[in-house]
């Protein structure tokens, strides 16, 4: 028997985080134990009318390749990939891990090539969203692995991610319109201004967004969402920043991570473990010791950490910095085959914008 949840969700994803349309080409993207949820989204997307096709892998198999891999089979970009990236009009990527820390064991350097071959490719993916021709969100299952790193039981976890797309109200998509409405009010504040001062904990650091788009992610971009982010000026970015709670990517967990900005670049970098993957990811490309986000997250039904990034980066109270690659609607440019999120609290820090005390105590007050 379905899972009421999962039938709730997939009418979300469909309808309002895709606007999925008759004849659209939708590609849903995930690991075989998500099937509860990815056959009830293409359940609902093909009674939308869309051309769905579906892109299930094993547990593991990302680990051979890293693993065992020449170098010419790492750095190899298939033709079928760049057609994929050409042709869906919408991509749901579910993220349901069996175990988080798979690729603990590879070499970053391995990591950081792949990535690095990528990036076209994910440079192409970002532009077509930009321009409007391709919609993607991201969601989870949830599964043992990320119940076990949220230190929960998997049926609490499950509670707690449903929790927090607000799939335990009778209208989601009518509070997640909500959401929009309050988050769009901070976008607009945030675009009238340029220079951004963000003082916390071990954290004193400034960035200019003149001229930069805030974007406001309200259900449309991951789900659950919550959050309103840009791209800095690239040269812009000069002060320290202390992440409150581990960063995690790609299987590494790296904590207590501290860098240090100079004219947008990254000068300086401390971690209290992880540092030779952290210093691996920072020689990626010329892009990746440069912000290409800085975000405020706002959503507060997500209270504590759990060590996945699409619930950490929207915490109530916290705002993030990406390294690497930036979003094209912003109007940001920076390039880079990483994209990494770190996530740092403001619960006790200030944000003055242009030098007005614009935040404080975890939310913004204007």
């Amino acid at each position: 028997m379905a899972d009421l949840r999962h039938e709730k969700l997939a009418k979300v994803l469909v309808h309002y985080s895709l606007s999925i349309k008759p004849g659209d080409k939708l590609l849903i993207e995930g690991a075989d134990i998500a099937a509860p949820l990815i056959r009830e989204v293409y359940r609902e997307a093909v009674r939308a009318g869309a051309h769905v096709t579906t892109d299930i892998t094993l547990p593991g198999l990302r680990e051979i390749e890293l693993r065992e891999s020449s170098d010419e089979q790492l750095t190899h970009v298939s033709e079928l990939d760049k057609f994929w990236t050409e042709y869906f009009d919408a991509t749901l990527t579910i993220w349901s891990e069996q175990n988080t820390r798979a690729l603990s064991g590879i070499d970053p350097e391995r990591i950081a090539r792949r990535r690095e071959a990528r990036a076209g490719l994910f440079k192409r993916g970002l532009e077509r969203m930009a321009k409007g021709e391709h919609r993607w969100c991201g969601t989870l299952f949830p599964t043992h692995a990320y119940a076990q790193d949220a230190g929960m039981s998997l049926s609490d976890y499950e509670k707690f991610v449903f929790d927090a797309g607000m799939l335990d109200q009778e209208d989601p998509v009518a509070a997640w319109r909500k959401v929009h409405q309050e988050q769009q009010r901070i976008a607009d504040f945030l675009a009238q201004h340029d220079e951004i001062h963000i003082i916390a904990p071990d954290t004193d650091i400034i960035y200019h967004v003149g001229g930069r788009k805030w974007v406001n992610c309200a259900g449309t971009e991951n789900f659950p969402d919550g959050e309103v982010f840009t791209g800095p000026i690239e040269n812009s970015v000069n002060g320290s920043v202390r992440f409150s709670y581990p960063a995690v990517y790609d299987g590494h967990q790296v904590e207590d991570v501290r860098l240090t900005f100079r004219e947008g670049k990254v000068v300086e970098n401390q971690a209290g473990r992880g540092l030779d993957f952290l210093n691996a990811m920072l020689d990626t490309d010329a892009g990746a010791r440069f912000l290409g986000e800085v975000a405020f997250g706002l959503n507060y039904n997500i209270k504590g950490f759990t060590g996945e990034t699409l619930f950490d980066e929207k915490i109530g109270g916290t705002m993030h910095m990406a390294l690497g690659a930036s979003f094209p609607e912003t109007g940001a440019a920076n390039e880079s085959g990483i994209h990494w999120d770190m996530v740092c609290d403001l619960r006790e820090g200030k944000v003055y914008a242009d030098g007005e005390l614009c935040y404080e105590h975890g939310k913004f007050l204007i």
